[in-house]
């Protein structure tokens, strides 16, 4: 459909009306970017390919969680070695935040692709290191310190990594379609969750519990030494458009007279309100993102009392459905819009959480699967929009920055804490629903955070230059900006 007034929605007119106001013209050729096609799919699926690789990571930990508190704490009660490794796995959170001031700042002087590169190797390092590490046996207290620090690596690396990956994919997306072009990011994420289990759930039935103690256990932790280096070739193919260029260079301008400690304050001090959205949405988010992709397994082992085979294979079905499902979704955010995907999800958690959690105590095999499916799709609706919504809330001169910031706090804080806390509450209380409760009380913050967030599907980025995908596209927006400006001159000349 060709673009026109009439057919854009109320908040891109706003946006390009404010524009227009500011340049006192309709728009010209230089005033719109194109995305040339080989460039975007390269762009696009290059930081998917990669994220692929750096969630099949963390894939792997989750579904090994109760294998790995026998290896390295295996003078604790079960109980007690679930919660250990739960707290490993949720330390590298702890740095996160860390690793977003670090490669925010960075990313921005030096370029995405290489803060991206870096991310990747850090990544496989620390990763490749876990499948190394003598057990508890062997070493002693020296095992579950050395798995601290591989965990500290990956957790460092990755607060520079999705931020990044969200920002360099949405400044190359047309606006038109970013929602669906950044849902392929997650895309990545859930398929190397999917890839990561399927390998663990096929080693849990082909080799027996005494096996996988000695030695199965390493093996998916090792293969990350060989996709580590498939995600670093495709990071280091990842090329920079010239209008981001143009925009790195401004924005370093604008950094070499400011420390990052002032330009944190600056964030701080100017973008609070987005940075507590950002915050309330990524909680939303990794909150329902870990308690299926980082407990479910492990809930139905060890609380519910059923085989590794089955629960894998249940929580495996669900990302399957999420990867079906989240580019359609993503799709649909650019014709609905973010809020409403949102909105809609968060209510649908708070409804269905605890009979989800019911279907899935349910005996037999169907009501399990209604219920992960249940779960998964509500995932999905988080997952697929959130690329797209969060780098929209911040200006280009702060934008990788501001996401280092937010989305590693509220995920330190909340995502990977949630298998930790919710086994403890579990354990603590006795209550088999308590899972259900958390993602309830996740579900009633995000509402109130999509009361807050301002829609922003189809619309440029604050500071960048409308983005469109073709010259056909360009000659329309054209027209149809000289149109909204002469519409505008005719109304304030009626006044």
């Amino acid at each position: 459909m060709p673009t026109t007034v009439a057919n854009l929605p109320r908040h891109v007119r706003e946006e390009l009306a404010h524009r227009l106001r500011r340049t006192k013209r309709g728009f010209r050729e230089e005033d719109v970017q194109v995305v040339e096609g080989p460039l975007l799919k390269r762009a696009v699926g290059a930081s998917a390919l990669g994220n692929c690789m750096e969630w099949f990571d963390f894939g792997v930990y989750s579904y090994l969680a109760a294998t790995i508190g026998k290896v390295f704490f295996p003078g604790a009660s079960p109980g007690a070695q679930l919660i250990s490794s739960f707290a490993t796995f949720a330390a590298a959170f702890v740095v996160r935040p860390l690793g977003g001031l670090v490669f925010g700042p960075l990313g921005d002087r030096i370029g995405r692709q290489k803060v991206l590169a870096t991310t990747m190797i850090m990544m496989a390092v620390g990763t490749f290191a876990i499948g190394l590490i003598p057990s508890y046996a062997t070493i002693g207290i020296a095992a579950p310190i050395l798995l601290l620090v591989a965990r500290m690596v990956q957790g460092f690396s990755t607060g520079g990594e999705y931020g990044g990956a969200t920002t360099f994919v949405a400044e190359y997306s047309p606006d038109r379609r970013r929602g669906f072009l950044s849902s392929w990011l997650d895309f990545g994420t859930f398929t190397g969750y999917a890839l990561g289990s399927a390998l663990v759930t096929v080693l849990n039935l082909a080799l027996t519990e005494d096996q996988m103690l000695s030695w199965g256990w390493r093996l998916p932790f090792l293969i990350a030494g060989p996709l580590g280096i498939i995600g670093l070739y495709m990071r280091t193919r990842l090329e920079e458009s010239p209008a981001f260029q143009q925009q790195l260079d401004e924005h370093e301008k604008s950094l070499a007279q400011d420390s990052a400690g002032s330009e944190f304050k600056t964030i701080v001090r100017n973008h609070w309100r987005p940075l507590l959205v950002c915050m309330g949405l990524v909680l939303l988010y990794n909150v329902t993102n870990y308690m299926v992709t980082g407990y479910l397994v492990t809930y139905q082992t060890e609380t519910l009392d059923r085989s590794s085979g089955f629960a894998d294979v249940l929580v495996l079905i669900g990302m399957l459905w999420i990867v079906l499902l989240i580019t359609f979704l993503g799709r649909l955010s650019d014709r609905v819009g973010r809020r409403p995907l949102y909105a809609v999800g968060a209510a649908a958690m708070i409804l269905l959480a605890v009979p989800s959690f019911l279907l899935l105590k349910s005996g037999g095999t169907l009501a399990p699967i209604l219920g992960v499916l249940i779960l998964s799709t509500l995932l999905a609706c988080f997952a697929a929009p959130t690329a797209a919504t969060l780098p929209a809330l911040f200006p280009t001169a702060v934008r990788y920055a501001a996401m280092g910031i937010g989305f590693n706090i509220a995920v330190a804080a909340f995502g990977g804490t949630t298998p930790l806390v919710t086994e403890a509450l579990v354990n603590v209380t006795g209550d088999q629903l308590m899972p259900a409760y958390y993602l309830m009380a996740a579900g009633l913050i995000g509402l109130v955070t999509v009361r807050f967030l301002p829609e922003s599907a189809q619309a440029p980025l604050h500071g960048s230059q409308p983005m469109v995908g073709s010259r056909q596209e360009q000659r329309e927006l054209i027209t149809t900006s000289q149109d909204l400006y002469r519409f505008s001159q005719e109304r304030s000349g009626t006044r």
